[in-house]
């Protein structure tokens, strides 16, 4: 059987059972309250941290606790954000915090913030897996962030060379905001890595779906 697990996605209208829907609080608070047989990542995005006050995050804790949530996030540092880093800084460690805690996978969207990214993941020392969505950048980063013990997860967009040395149990793949079916991306990645899509399995074990 071939698994197609979409670590991310904001689609709305997934027909995918193995795909990890994004989710803001207060999407969640809705979420929750439905019987839907879905996957789901629940996270303070630095884009929207200014508009946040620190009790968003006992909502968060809240809303995690439901098996259907399998990861925090998307959370993380952007210099592109009118946040300030202060105010992003804040919001990541929590959510840092709380993904050890509950014991649930780290999905983390960074621009132009590696450096503090990797220096965090160094100063916490998480035993939940760190995950770069959307990640585009070049092999040179890309084999720094494994180094440090992080997983990466490709996209519509990527660099081949960047997929080629990301070994398949550190790789994840998703839509993200693409509109490129899950099953084709899984193609592409699969003809970089000269591997069948099947084989591209990694995600089963970092989000602990056990379904390969």
């Amino acid at each position: 059987m071939i698994v197609h697990i979409d670590i991310h996605t904001h689609r709305p209208d997934t027909n995918n059972p193995l795909a990890v829907r994004n989710l803001s609080v207060n999407e969640a608070e809705e979420f929750v309250k439905t019987d839907k047989k879905e996957f789901c990542s629940i996270g303070v995005h630095p884009w929207d941290v200014h508009r946040a006050s620190p009790e968003i995050m006992q909502k968060l804790e809240l809303l995690a606790t439901d098996k259907r949530v399998i990861a925090i996030g998307e959370c993380g540092l952007d210099k592109n954000s009118k946040a300030s880093i202060k105010e992003q800084d804040y919001f990541f460690e929590r959510q840092i915090m709380l993904s050890e805690k509950i014991q649930k996978p780290l999905i983390i969207h960074c621009v132009a913030s590696f450096n503090e990214i990797i220096a965090l993941k160094k100063r916490h020392k998480p035993e939940q897996v760190w995950i770069i969505h959307g990640f585009r950048g070049k092999p040179e980063l890309a084999k720094q962030l494994l180094n440090s013990g992080f997983a990466l997860s490709f996209g519509e967009k990527f660099n081949p060379e960047s997929v080629k040395i990301t070994p398949v149990e550190k790789l994840c793949i998703e839509t993200d905001e693409s509109q490129l079916p899950i099953e084709q991306i899984y193609k592409n990645i699969a003809l970089i890595k000269a591997c069948r899509p099947e084989e591209l399995n990694g995600a089963c074990q970092l989000l602990k779906l056990f379904v390969c």
